[in-house]
């Protein structure tokens, strides 16, 4: 089912939810009760939780929209430090250069067609991405230089692949939901209790207020929804794309 299609659904099932409570509630009212007294606390009580579970949500909206852009940033890192070092073993011997460019270009090429379907569809890297990186390690580690001008560039090279694979790592950390379990009950049940309250104003069958409550609740629905969605960078709608191996390597992809 396509995320998008989760969200109509859900925005229509709480306008749903909404019209037919009110319209139950509206039925089994008794004849002399008069929804305009509604007590002044009930109506500060109500302002007061909306206004709160409105920064929470936005809070939250923060929390996992970061989230999702550091992925970005770690696989833009990964994918640039991996391009210094294809460019920098110039200096090296033709074998040499040669065959360090050729495990780098196995290795995001890997990423590119394999590794990125086990982080959106299980959201872990694998063992074997893993294995090419360190090949590309042991490629550039046990080189030794022949003179200055190689020596030169050696330490350079060592410092991007240290940063490739630190990206790597914070890549694997990304692959998971960002929110704890906790977090999402609080939300759903802030969520339950912001629209319950608009039953404690004894909204009327008007098409005015019946419109406006459903809307209430449709949004809170949206929001929850980008929550969600947002919630794991490698694997839903809205999610972290490899276009950085892309653009750097375009042949990674064919």
């Amino acid at each position: 089912m396509s995320d998008w299609l989760v969200l109509v659904l859900a925005m229509l099932g709480a306008c749903a939810v909404v019209v037919v409570i009110t319209l139950v509630r509206h039925r089994t009212a008794a004849e002399d009760d008069d929804p305009s007294e509604t007590p002044d606390v009930i109506e500060y009580m109500t302002m007061w939780i909306g206004v709160v579970y409105a920064i929470v949500l936005g809070l939250a909206i923060a929390g996992v929209w970061e989230a999702r852009s550091a992925a970005q940033d770690h696989v833009q890192a990964e994918a640039q430090a991996l391009h210094e070092i294809s460019e920098r073993v110039r200096v090296y011997p033709p074998a040499v250069r040669d065959h360090i460019r050729d495990d780098v270009d196995a290795y995001v090429s890997y990423v590119v067609t394999t590794e990125w379907k086990s982080m959106t569809d299980h959201e872990r890297v694998t063992g074997h991405g893993t294995e090419l990186l360190a090949r590309v390690r042991a490629d550039v580690t046990d080189y030794q230089p022949k003179n200055d001008f190689e020596a030169q560039a050696y330490q350079p090279v060592l410092d991007q692949m240290a940063a490739a694979d630190q990206a790597r790592n914070a890549r694997a950390d990304s692959t998971g939901a960002t929110m704890p379990s906790v977090v999402w009950w609080g939300l759903i049940t802030g969520a339950l209790i912001t629209v319950g309250m608009v039953f404690a104003l004894q909204i009327r069958r008007t098409r005015r207020e019946l419109i406006l409550a459903g809307v209430f609740s449709a949004t809170i629905a949206f929001m929850l929804f980008l929550i969600w969605d947002f919630d794991a960078p490698f694997s839903r709608g809205i999610a972290t794309t490899a276009e950085p191996f892309l653009n750097l390597f375009p042949h990674a992809g064919s």
